[in-house]
């Protein structure tokens, strides 16, 4: 739980308990619950944002491999042309 221990947790705790006075714990509770709950909202958001950030990925990956072939097809294609049209004249580089 946040890189703590429940002991340290605990110890944490008491130390609250100790130090806010008894009249304030409806305070704090509510406040707490507020925080967990934006923490919450704040996760779940993050949550679906990179869901929907893997499902665009794996929509693309399929597109990505249709224009790489299709670019190496084309220059495949333009490399056996230049390769004919320099062997019709009678070889490569001089």
């Amino acid at each position: 739980m946040f890189g703590i221990s429940w002991a340290e947790f605990i110890v944490i705790l008491l130390v609250a308990v100790l130090v806010i006075p008894a009249r304030y714990w409806p305070d704090v509770a509510r406040w707490l619950a507020r925080a967990v709950k934006f923490i919450r909202k704040i996760v779940w958001k993050i949550t679906d944002a990179s869901e929907k950030i893997k499902e665009q990925i794996e929509l693309e990956e399929p597109i990505n491999d249709i224009m790489n072939t299709t670019t190496r097809d084309v220059l495949d294609a333009f490399s056996v042309k230049k390769t004919k049209q320099n062997k019709k004249r009678g070889g490569g580089k001089k």
